[in-house]
């Protein structure tokens, strides 16, 4: 094993020490992951370790751009209160020195086991650009990990024939009955994505086993963040498509995240593919990972940023946040998500109205703020629009809106006091539900926590997720239609403080 700690990892752990106390608590959300100080991205290392939740992350502790990755690390009991832990990972080995890259975590033999991805970066004596990305284990204890001097355990020569030597990244592993198996991002010999599936014996000596499954050039190019998991009758392999065209509102433009669900074979490794249908339909949604709770809960939390839209304020310290963690389900032929249960622990403060009639712009008693979980359920539907503008105040708003002659759900942040160009306005296809009495029902679950919000549909049918920085002044909630809706409301404050 290597130095314990680096000196650039020492650098990073003093830096981050100062900055988070530097940031003030009021700016950052009150129940999200954010970033410790500067940027992060993908999620990382999801784990359980001695009976706690670890998350890490794509962390650029130096500025609030994206620049050579380390890994930073918090820890929670619920999923809803993190505490941030010194940064694990910095780029201090020859094989890792441009950047850790994204991966993975297991609890093995009593040690918390990481798997990333190690950039090797230069240009040789006769002018030759070598790059490549291989995949690197370190071992540690919760808060310290030493590199193993076996790295890089995988490298891109044990890919298939006409496989990226450079595209290789993002290993997800799991325990298997006879070892070890991870899944690992590839191109393959047309360009595209591809998802290797590899397996071992112990964790230091790997072998090629499939190819699980394969853009084809029909989903985007490089397929980013595996993850392959069973889930209810059938197994869910989830990929982070970069490149991808626009088709309906199934997909949109750029770096999508898609559930593919099908049947596995776990004799001969076969994975027969039934559906492909978007993880999140909102804004801002990349890079998803899971873990397998302890009370056997497969939980989803993903990155809320987009790398075509980063819009935080320049004012911020800080840049890029993480989605509540989900529950994932599968019924109904597609995978369902929904807010962890343990958040319904810091419910407070209700107001709650049944039959409400909405015939105008309206104002409800006891509904404004902008950390707060809003369960509406619309049960009349004589209009053709109906909206929710939140986040609100003569000069800003955010906008969901719901077209029930088309059947199609709008989350809008035009007028959320953006400058720049960016996407701003995102739809989805939204079927109502039908309700016990036979009639149509229409549910939104909307959780706001300061700079984001996310819509879990028809009981998590369908979610968008969407980051937004109106100043924080802007707390209105107003219902609004163009004929006359019903619905049934109730309204929590989220409490996590205290």
């Amino acid at each position: 094993m290597g130095e314990l700690i680096s000196k650039q990892l020492l650098k990073v752990r003093m830096m981050e020490r100062k900055q988070i106390h530097d940031i003030p608590q009021e700016e950052r959300p009150a129940f999200h992951v954010s970033s410790p100080t500067g940027w992060i991205n993908d999620p990382n290392g999801f784990s359980v370790f001695q009976d706690r939740y670890h998350l890490f992350f794509q962390y650029h502790p130096f500025s609030k751009k994206w620049g050579p990755m380390h890994w930073g690390h918090c820890v929670s009991d619920d999923f809803i209160r993190w505490e941030f832990l010194p940064a694990a990972l910095a780029p201090d080995e020859a094989y890792d020195e441009g950047g850790c890259y994204s991966g993975s975590g297991i609890e093995a033999d009593g040690e918390h086991v990481l798997i990333y991805t190690g950039v090797i970066d230069r240009y040789l004596e006769d002018g030759f650009h070598y790059y490549r990305q291989v995949q690197c284990l370190a071992k540690g204890n919760g808060i310290d990990y030493q590199k193993s001097e076996k790295n890089p355990i995988i490298t891109s020569e044990s890919t298939p024939d006409g496989s990226s030597l450079e595209d290789f990244r993002d290993p997800k592993i799991w325990k298997d009955e006879d070892g070890f198996s991870l899944v690992v991002g590839s191109r393959g010999p047309d360009g595209t994505g591809q998802i290797l599936l590899y397996h071992a014996e112990n964790l230091e000596q790997w072998k090629f086993v499939t190819v699980l499954d394969q853009s084809r050039g029909e989903y985007g190019k490089m397929w980013e963040c595996p993850d392959f998991f069973p889930l209810g009758e059938r197994h869910v392999l989830m990929v982070s498509p970069q490149d991808m065209r626009a088709r309906g509102l199934e997909f949109h433009n750029g770096n999508n995240s898609i559930f593919l669900t099908g049947k596995y074979d776990q004799k001969t490794h076969r994975f027969e593919r039934e559906q492909v249908v978007s993880v999140d339909y909102g804004l801002d949604f990349y890079a998803p990972q899971t873990l397998l709770a302890k009370d056997g809960r497969r939980i989803l939390i993903g990155w809320m940023q987009s790398w075509d839209a980063k819009i935080s304020p320049a004012a911020f310290q800080w840049s890029g946040m993480m989605t509540i963690p989900r529950e994932l389900t599968f019924k109904k032929g597609r995978v369902y998500q929904e807010p962890v249960r343990e958040l319904e622990q810091y419910r407070r403060n209700p107001v709650c109205y049944e039959n409400q009639l909405i015939q105008e712009s309206t104002v409800l008693e006891g509904i404004r703020g902008r950390v707060l979980e809003l369960l509406v359920e619309i049960t009349g539907f004589s209009f053709e629009h109906f909206w929710i503008r939140f986040a609100q105040n003569d000069d800003y708003e955010m906008l969901l809106q719901y077209n029930h002659r088309r059947k199609i759900l709008t989350v809008d942040r035009t007028h959320s006091g953006i400058d720049r160009d960016v996407i701003c306005r995102r739809k989805m296809d939204l079927i109502p539900m039908t309700g016990e009495d036979g009639k149509e029902i229409v549910k939104l679950r909307i959780l706001l926590d300061k700079y984001s919000v996310e819509v879990f549909a028809n009981d998590g049918e369908k979610v968008m997720s969407s980051v937004f920085y109106t100043p924080l002044e802007a707390d209105g909630i107003l219902f609004d239609t163009d004929g006359t809706a019903c619905m049934n409301i109730k309204k929590y404050d989220i409490c996590v403080q205290g």
